[in-house]
């Protein structure tokens, strides 16, 4: 069903038909009741000051001898037109101050959080108080007021949304493909944290309304000779016992006018409760491209270092990469410590270890993902030839086309590596908009050739579905799709099939296998399954509690030349087809003890019960 089925099926229940009539009724009153009425609503009558109800005067005269009606039905148009003012200005200012702490990162992050969070704790009324004595007595500075004291509020909400949707796979998946942060946040975040602020803003512009009616009510807003419902009210509080209507309609009118909002918003909540699924606008597909001549100079650029690296046999070199965690006032908790390895032209290379052992750290720290609490250092590192900084701020710039084109990641489940709200071939696409100087129909082209070259079934039509209308394999396909559209020297896979059922696997692991053979790719490979790695990957490295205990090909791990004990140990829970039946499957007990105490790269490995020592040395042949 789509947008306008669901919006015409609600309209169609009570709820929907009460909120069109009170919505058409404001909007009619906001537009021709100053045409109609307002110079009716102007007149005085001296005869006739503070008169009752009567069938002149519906609900009698104020002490000017104006018709109280009248004078509410027109000055609908100030109230609403100003409340809606401060709303827009509010919301914008505060989706802006929301997203920036994405944007900026780190320290600066960090610091806008704090200020807008001290921003929270001032009660939001005392704010537009305090802002509307600064800025003036006027109907535009008591807007501006209540936009200021509206942001801090909304500036939170936006940011705890987009914060939850940051940390998705399509997020990282995007800055691995070397898309700018606000890009990012333009792109992948605000269209799905788009339908919670829609209804938030239709209720926020219901307070907005009330707030600046009570900024009126004060003094503080619309000014002699203008009048809103506010102004009304202070008119009418001091005559209340003698001419009750006078504060009593335009206190009604408030109530109905707010009411309004939050049936409108009941109303979109109920339209987009299931999300909605569409693509972005091809203006802003555009600002996604590269200026031409940025674009020739990068891709000359690029195709100067392949060549230069070419002689290469390495294609990621790292030394004492650490990850550490904040533990308690300034003290940090190693969670990767002092992982070496390299990672030749066309190897497969697995990682294998238990939970928490630091292999998809490992993984992300290399792809810049990591961001603070987390702080990353490393001796040194290179890719493809070139420098590579390992730090908690992300990879530096002067690589970011290596994000787009030489490297790629497939991460570990598939149902949240694609944003949902885009197109499948919009996102394999991105990286040659991006990256590689392609027009758009550029892109769509080559994107339909990538998803045809990972099997992909009837690539053309499937490049305009949505990532919900796949099924899990075909998920994980697309994002290898998304990461070939260049031609990557390494693509790291943290268990790229940890999720998909064996059948499915078996169609990844061989994809994967494929594109080894055919192009050259060398292939980091994270896995909880010792079979498949085995099977797959040239050689296996071992992690144990942030550190590689061991180094070793495939063929000796699955020949049983393990050397050390926790290697050992993972290989016997590793059933096959001679493990008797009716007996225990081994497993690694609970009082083993791999830790190590000697320096880096030298692990001291105890293995009970019988208290077996064994001293290992892998960083001396890095060396």
């Amino acid at each position: 069903m789509t947008m306008t089925q669901r919006l015409l099926a609600v309209l169609r229940t009570p709820l929907g038909i009460a909120s069109m009539v009170t919505l058409g009724a404001l909007l009619f009153l906001a537009i021709f009741a100053p045409i109609i009425w307002g110079e009716q609503a102007a007149v005085t009558n001296a005869s006739q000051i503070s008169q009752p109800p009567s069938a002149e005067h519906v609900f009698g005269t104020d002490g000017s001898g104006r018709d109280i009606l009248l004078r509410t039905l027109v000055a609908t148009r100030l109230s609403i037109v100003m409340a809606l003012t401060a709303t827009i200005i509010g919301i914008v200012c505060g989706v802006v101050l929301g997203l920036m702490p994405l944007v900026l990162g780190g320290r600066a992050g960090r610091w806008l959080v704090a200020g807008i969070n001290i921003g929270v704790a001032f009660p939001g009324l005392l704010l537009a108080i305090a802002f509307s004595v600064i800025l003036g007595q006027s109907a535009m500075a008591a807007s501006f007021a209540i936009a200021i004291a509206m942001m801090p509020n909304y500036g939170r909400l936006v940011h705890n949304l987009a914060a939850s949707v940051w940390g998705r796979d399509y997020v990282s998946a995007a800055l691995v493909l070397g898309v700018p942060k606000r890009q990012i946040v333009f792109r992948h975040v605000l269209p799905n944290i788009r339908d919670p602020l829609l209804v938030n803003a239709t209720l926020t512009a219901g307070g907005t309304l009330l707030a600046f009616a009570g900024l009126s009510f004060l003094g503080l807003g619309v000014q002699v000779p203008q009048y809103d419902w506010g102004r009304m009210l202070n008119e009418g509080i001091s005559r209340i016992f003698v001419t009750p209507t006078l504060a009593l309609v335009p206190g009604m009118a408030i109530i109905l006018a707010g009411m309004t909002f939050v049936l409108l918003g009941e109303v979109l909540n109920r339209t987009l409760r299931t999300g909605v699924q569409r693509n972005l606008s091809s203006r802003l597909l555009k600002k996604l491209k590269l200026s031409r001549a940025e674009n020739a100079a990068e891709v000359k650029r690029r195709g100067e270092n392949i060549a230069t690296d070419a002689s290469s046999d390495t294609v990621l070199s790292v030394r004492g990469l650490k990850v550490f965690a904040p533990q308690g006032g300034t003290s940090l908790r190693p969670l990767v410590d002092g992982v070496s390895f390299d990672v030749g032209r066309g190897e497969i290379v697995g990682v294998v270890g238990e939970s928490g052992s630091g292999k998809s750290l490992t993984l992300m720290s290399i792809a810049g993902l990591l961001e603070a609490p987390l702080h990353v250092t490393s001796r040194s590192a290179s890719f493809d030839g070139e420098d590579l900084v390992l730090s908690e701020e992300g990879h530096p710039r002067s690589l970011d086309h290596h994000f787009g084109t030489k490297l790629a990641m497939v991460f570990q489940d598939p149902m949240s590596s694609l944003n949902p709200a885009l197109h499948v071939g919009t996102q394999v696409a991105e990286s040659g908009l991006l990256h590689l100087d392609m027009s758009k129909a550029e892109a769509k082209d080559a994107a339909i050739e990538r998803l045809n070259a990972v099997k992909i079934p009837d690539a053309e039509r499937r490049y305009s579905q949505y990532p919900h209308e796949y099924s899990g394999g075909m998920r994980q396909r697309a994002m290898i799709a998304a990461g070939l559209m260049g031609k990557p020297s390494l693509i790291l896979a943290d268990e790229p099939t940890t999720a998909l059922d064996v059948t499915v696997q078996a169609g990844i692991l061989k994809l994967l296998k494929q594109i080894n053979e055919e192009d050259g790719t060398a292939i980091m490979f994270v896995s909880h399954d010792i079979a498949v790695v085995t099977s797959l990957c040239t050689r296996v490295l071992v992690m144990y509690r942030g550190r590689i205990v061991e180094d070793i090909s495939s063929e000796e791990l699955r020949n049983g030349n393990a050397a050390h004990p926790y290697t050992q140990a993972l290989m016997a829970t590793v059933p096959t087809m001679e493990s008797p039946r009716g007996e225990a499957m081994a497993s690694i007990p609970d009082d083993a003890d791999f830790s190590g105490t000697s320096p880096i790269g030298v692990i001291e490995a105890v293995m009970p019960p019988t208290g077996a020592v064994r001293l290992i040395d892998f960083e001396g042949a890095l060396k």
